[in-house]
C-alpha cells in the first residue's frame, strides 16, 4: 500500500489526499493508519493541511505517535500553532527531543511567550540552555535558521584524531558535507571536506587542506539574503559565527529550501494583500478582517476612477461608443503595467535592481512600452473604426492605449523602487497603486481625447 511514487509530483497530490480523506469520513481507521504509516511525514502534513479545522483533532489521532513529531515540523505555521495550542508542555518536550534544534526552535516560535517558558522549565538544564540561546534570534535570520549540530575539530590535529573522533561520535548529521575549524577559542578558521578525510593520509594535518571558499553567515544576517548566499554558490551547509566569529552552528541547504519556498508564498499572496501564513480553513472572522484592510483600499482606488470618468459625464453623453471602449484602454495598460511591475520587483528580491542601474531599466521597458502601444494601437483602432464606422473615434482610443501603455511602463518601473524607498513593500501594495494609476490615465485618455476629438 505504499504511495511513495506520488512523491516529487505536486498534480498527484490531490488524488492521495481525497483518498485519504474517504478512509477517514468512511471510518475506515486500520486502513487509514497503514496508509498514512507508508508516507514521508511531509505527505501526511499536506493531507493534514487540506481537512477543515473541525476534523483535524480526530484525523491527529490517526497518525503514528512515532511519526507525530516528524509531521509536527513539515505542517505550516498558520496550522501547526492551532495544534500546538492543544498539547501539554510535557508533550511538546517529549517531541522536541526528537527533532532537529532549528525545527524545535521553528515550532517554539508558534507559542506565546508563557507557553514557550513552561516547555523549556520541562526540559533538561543542558537543552534548556541551547534552546534559549537559540530562541534569541529572529525567526527570519540566519541564526533562526541554524541548528547547532555542526561538527568542528582543531587544525593542528592529524587526520586520524579526527576519524577516530567521529567514530567516537557514532553519528554524523544529514546534508553534513563538511566539517568547522576552529581555535582554542572557538574562532571559526575555515572548512575540510568530508571526502578529504577518506583519501588523506592519516599522518596529515587539516591544517594541510583547510579550506576559505564558504564565507561564513553572520547570525544576524536576514533569512532571504542567506537563501540568496546558498543559490548563487550552491552551498550545501555553511558555518553561521557571530559578530566577531566564533562558530555557532550551521545551516543546511534543507533549511533554505524552506526559506526560497516561503518567499515564494509570501510575494504571491501579497500581491492580493494576502497573509502567506494563512490557513486554508482558518477562523472566518480572522480571514475577513485581514482581507478588510485592502478591499477598503481598492474600494476607494475605484472611487479614484469613478471620480475621473465623472467629470466626462457630458462626453459620454455625446459618445455613448467612448464607454464601451474605456475598459479596453484600462485593461490593456493594467496588463502592460503588471509585466513592468513583476520585472521589476523579481530585480529587487534578487538585488539585481537600484538606484544605479533603475535609468537602464526604465529606457528598455518605455521602449517596449512604446512598441507593444504601437501594435495593440493599430489593432484597436481598425477594430474600433470598423465596429462604429467611426475613423476618429478609432484613432481616439488607438492614442488613448498608446498613451496608457507608456504610462503603464513607466509606473510599473519607478513604483517599486519609490515604494521601497518609502519603506512599503512593493509586492504588498505595488498592485493595487498600478491598477489606480493605469485605471485613471486610461479613462482620463480617452475621454479626453473624445471630448477635443468627437464631442
Amino acid at each position: 500500500m505504499n504511495e511513495s511514487s506520488d512523491n516529487g509530483d505536486p498534480a498527484r497530490f490531490s488524488p492521495r489526499n481525497e483518498r485519504l480523506t474517504g478512509l477517514f469520513e468512511r471510518g475506515a481507521g486500520a486502513v487509514l493508519r497503514e496508509a498514512l504509516g507508508d508516507l514521508h511525514p511531509a505527505e501526511i502534513a499536506d493531507w493534514f493541511e487540506s481537512l477543515p479545522a473541525r476534523n483535524r483533532d480526530a484525523a491527529w489521532g490517526f497518525i503514528d505517535p512515532v511519526q507525530r513529531h516528524a509531521v509536527l515540523a513539515e505542517i505550516e505555521d498558520a496550522v501547526r500553532a492551532g495544534r500546538l495550542l492543544t498539547m501539554h508542555a510535557e508533550e511538546l518536550a517529549a517531541l522536541a527531543a526528537h527533532l532537529d534544534e532549528d525545527d524545535v526552535v521553528d515550532i517554539l516560535q508558534d507559542l506565546p511567550e508563557h507557553a514557550v517558558e513552561d516547555v523549556l522549565d520541562t526540559m533538561a538544564a543542558q537543552d534548556r540552555e541551547r534552546l534559549a540561546r537559540a530562541l534569541a534570534y529572529p525567526e527570519d535570520s540566519a541564526g533562526g535558521l541554524m541548528n547547532r549540530d555542526a561538527i568542528s575539530v582543531r587544525a593542528d590535529v592529524s587526520v586520524e584524531v579526527v576519524q577516530r573522533y567521529l567514530r567516537r561520535l557514532g553519528h554524523i548529521p544529514p546534508a553534513t558535507n563538511r566539517l568547522m575549524v576552529v581555535d582554542r577559542e572557538g574562532w571559526l578558521l575555515g572548512t575540510i571536506r568530508l571526502a578529504d578525510l577518506l583519501i588523506r593520509d592519516t599522518g596529515e594535518r587539516v591544517e594541510s587542506f583547510l579550506l576559505d571558499d564558504v564565507e561564513p553567515i553572520i547570525a544576524d544576517l536576514p533569512a532571504n539574503e542567506v537563501s540568496k548566499l546558498f543559490e548563487r554558490r550552491d552551498y550545501v551547509s555553511a558555518p553561521v559565527v557571530d559578530g566577531e566569529g566564533r562558530l555557532l552552528g550551521r545551516i543546511t541547504v534543507d533549511d533554505v529550501v524552506d526559506v526560497i519556498r516561503e518567499e515564494e508564498e509570501r510575494s504571491f499572496m501579497q500581491m492580493a494583500g494576502l497573509d502567506e501564513e494563512d490557513d486554508l480553513f482558518g477562523p472566518i472572522g480572522a480571514a475577513a478582517r485581514r482581507r478588510l484592510v485592502w478591499l477598503g483600499t481598492n474600494l476607494a482606488t475605484a472611487f479614484v476612477a469613478a471620480w475621473v470618468i465623472a467629470r466626462f459625464d457630458e462626453t459620454i453623453e455625446q459618445v455613448v461608443a467612448l464607454a464601451i471602449l474605456m475598459p479596453v484602454v484600462a485593461s490593456m495598460g493594467g496588463i502592460a503595467g503588471t509585466q513592468t511591475l513583476t520585472i521589476a520587483i523579481r530585480g529587487i528580491a534578487l538585488g539585481q535592481l537600484g538606484l544605479h542601474n533603475a535609468r537602464a531599466l526604465l529606457g528598455k521597458e518605455l521602449m517596449v512600452g512604446v512598441i507593444n502601444g504601437l501594435v495593440w494601437a493599430a489593432v484597436v483602432a481598425v477594430i474600433a473604426a470598423l465596429w462604429f464606422r467611426d475613423p476618429w473615434l478609432g484613432a481616439v482610443v488607438a492614442a488613448a492605449l498608446l498613451l496608457n501603455t507608456v504610462v503603464a511602463a513607466l509606473a510599473g518601473t519607478v513604483l517599486p523602487l519609490l515604494l521601497r524607498r518609502l519603506s512599503v513593500d512593493p509586492a504588498l501594495a505595488g498592485g493595487v497603486v498600478l491598477t489606480t494609476i493605469t485605471d485613471v490615465v486610461g479613462f482620463a485618455a480617452i475621454l479626453g481625447l473624445g471630448a477635443l476629438a468627437l464631442a
